[in-house]
C-alpha cells in the first residue's frame, strides 16, 4: 500500500553484517555464538562471501554437532564450547587443528586472537559482556547481535570503544534500525531513545 511504501528500508542483520564488513580487503571474523540463529546466518553470509569473510574463531554454547560441522567447512584457527569435557573431544577429534578452548576463558581467547579483525558477539544475555570489552581493549571492532551487553553496559562499552579506536556495531533488526535512524545526525540532535 502507500503507506508501507513510504516507510524507510529496515535491512536485516545480514545487510548490516556484510556492509560494514565489505569495505576493503578480506575480513577476518571471531563469531562467538556460532551455532544461534545469528551465528548461523553469518555462516551462510561467510559462505556466500568468501573473499569478503573469513570465520577464523567460533565459539558455541552447547551444540557439539553444529560447531563440529562448522569447524569442517570453515577451517577456523581456534574454536571454544562452553563445556570442558566437550572441548577435550574436540581437541581429540581435531588434534590441535583448530586449536580447543572452553568456557568464559576460551570466548576471551578468541575474542583476542591477534588475526581478528572484527569480532561478531551473537552470544544470548549478558555472557558476551566480557568478550566484548576484552576485543575492544585488543584494537578489535565489534558487532553486537545481543542487546543486553549495552543495555547492561552501554556507557562502558561506548566509553572503550571511543578509548581505543574502535567501532561497534549494531547487528540485529532493532540495533539496526536505530543505527539507520540516527546514521548522520549530531548526537545532541537526539533526546531521547
Amino acid at each position: 500500500s502507500a503507506r508501507l511504501a513510504r516507510q524507510p528500508t529496515v535491512q536485516c542483520a545480514s545487510d548490516v553484517f556484510v556492509s560494514q564488513v565489505r569495505i576493503g580487503a578480506m575480513k577476518n571474523v571471531v563469531l562467538l555464538g556460532s551455532t544461534g540463529s545469528i551465528g548461523t546466518s553469518t555462516c551462510k553470509v561467510a559462505e556466500d562471501l568468501p573473499d569478503d569473510i573469513r570465520l577464523i574463531g567460533l565459539a558455541a554454547g552447547r551444540n557439539t554437532k553444529l560447531l563440529r560441522e562448522q569447524v569442517k567447512q570453515f577451517s577456523p584457527s581456534a574454536i571454544s564450547i562452553n563445556c570442558p569435557d566437550a572441548a577435550k573431544e574436540l581437541a581429540n577429534e581435531f588434534n590441535g587443528k583448530p586449536e580447543v578452548f572452553y568456557g568464559e576463558e576460551g570466548l576471551l581467547k578468541l575474542a583476542t586472537l591477534p588475526e581478528a579483525d572484527i569480532v561478531l558477539i551473537a552470544i544470548v544475555g549478558t555472557a558476551g559482556l566480557q568478550p566484548a570489552l576484552a576485543a575492544i581493549r585488543a584494537g578489535k571492532d565489534i558487532a553486537v547481535a545481543s542487546k543486553e551487553i549495552l543495555v547492561m553496559a552501554g556507557e562502558i562499552v561506548m566509553a572503550e570503544a571511543r578509548k581505543h579506536g574502535v567501532r561497534v556495531l549494531p547487528v540485529d533488526s532493532e540495533h539496526s534500525a536505530i543505527f539507520q535512524c540516527l546514521e548522520g545526525r549530531a548526537p545532541e540532535s537526539v533526546r531521547r531513545l
